[in-house]
């Protein structure tokens, strides 16, 4: 995790084409990558872009994920401001109730234009157990947002982490 795009086409690079990595084939396909993002309601946006996806990723009681990208269709894009947040809204409430019963936790990465199929999203659940992961995405499919203005949705990747980074904070930054 980086706030500097360069660090992921020169110093990850170099590291993946490193050994012990030099030998796995890069599949352009299954390459996800996205920038946190905030909508506007965020009490504490520098907690909500910087450490709460780090929170969530290296929590080591969260060694369950799915991830996977998507990509909205266009009529989304024509709803007026206040008709997204309905749809929205019905989504972040089935959400945010998987995280408050620490069932799932999201990392949700805008990734429009970052990838070979123009995807606008990168979402990841994180959590205890798989089965309330895979649960709250068959919820999700019921969501007007899901049902009626998603155009694709995956490949998605599961798995169960084997190890973790220790949990850092990111390195505070100079005053501007």
């Amino acid at each position: 995790m980086s706030e500097n795009p360069a660090f992921f086409v020169q110093s990850l690079c170099e590291l993946l084409n490193a050994d012990p990595f030099a030998a796995l084939t890069h599949k352009p396909e299954f390459t996800m990558l996205g920038r946190t993002y905030a909508s506007g309601f965020e009490t504490d946006l520098e907690d909500w872009l910087l450490r709460r996806p780090r929170r969530a990723v290296l929590n080591p009681e969260w060694p369950w994920g799915i991830w996977y990208p998507l990509r909205r269709t266009g009529a989304f894009a024509r709803l007026s401001p206040k008709e997204q947040g309905e749809v929205i809204r019905e989504h972040s409430i089935l959400g945010r109730a998987y995280g408050d019963a620490d069932l799932a936790h999201d990392i949700r990465l805008a990734c429009h234009g970052l990838d070979v199929r123009d995807n606008d999203f990168v979402i990841g659940l994180v959590g205890r157990d798989l089965h309330p992961l895979s649960h709250l995405v068959q919820a999700m499919r019921k969501t007007v947002q899901t049902a009626q203005y998603i155009q694709t949705l995956g490949p998605f990747f599961v798995g169960h982490a084997l190890w973790q980074s220790p949990r850092a904070t990111p390195a505070a930054r100079p005053p501007r």
